[in-house]
């Protein structure tokens, strides 16, 4: 058998090595493996600041969202409380309509009870009066007042003077009018004058 058929026989002189593949650990490094790893890190770069820009314009819409709320909500308290101005001025008038529409009423039941027939049973006297006493106190629930005050100094908010007649005076200097006598009693709705009292007055 030839030579050429030997199977251990050499076919040639041996090649260079192989390039060796591992690093200086012997780990096995991908060819590249530098260049991944850098773009690994950049990615992560901007995936972080990707991720602070969505955080920073979240806080923002937050914020835009907390300022529009306390505008809604100032708004919703201005509003309530004009309509509760609005819904307290609407009760006065009416009550004050209301009230100047008994006035009326008041004025000839005062003068029933003062002109009751002389005769008259005491218990009806006395039932006439309790009846006018206690229609007074509920309208003064309301805010009603009567001014009928005899022997106060005149005053031009609450007084109307349609008659006059000279002061005794007491040699004090003084001469302020003082009211004497009332005609038509006046009436005060919660401090403020709804009818003043039509009396006659010395000084």
């Amino acid at each position: 058998m030839s030579g050429a058929d030997d199977p251990h026989e050499a076919s040639g002189p041996p090649g260079p090595p192989a390039p060796d593949d591992r690093s200086d650990d012997g780990l096995h490094v991908p060819p590249g493996g530098s260049a991944s790893g850098e773009a690994a890190s950049g990615g992560s770069a901007v995936a972080a600041a990707e991720l602070e820009a969505d955080i920073a314009r979240l806080q923002s819409e937050r914020d835009e969202l907390r300022d529009l709320a306390q505008r809604l909500q100032a708004d919703f308290d201005n509003f309530r409380k004009r309509m509760l101005r609005e819904q307290s001025a609407l009760v006065e008038r009416a009550t004050e309509r209301l009230l100047e529409d008994l006035l009326p009423v008041l004025d000839n039941f005062d003068s029933a009870r003062e002109h009751l027939p002389a005769g008259v049973d005491e218990s009806v006297r006395k039932g006439v009066e309790l009846l006018f006493t206690e229609l007074l106190a509920v309208l003064g629930q309301a805010g009603l007042e009567r001014v009928d005050a005899v022997g106060i100094e005149f005053d031009p908010n609450v007084h109307e003077a349609v008659m006059r007649e000279p002061s005794a005076g007491d040699g004090s200097g003084d001469d302020s009018p003082v009211v004497t006598e009332v005609m038509r009693p006046g009436y005060v709705l919660s401090g403020r004058t709804l009818r003043p009292a039509m009396v006659k007055v010395a000084g």
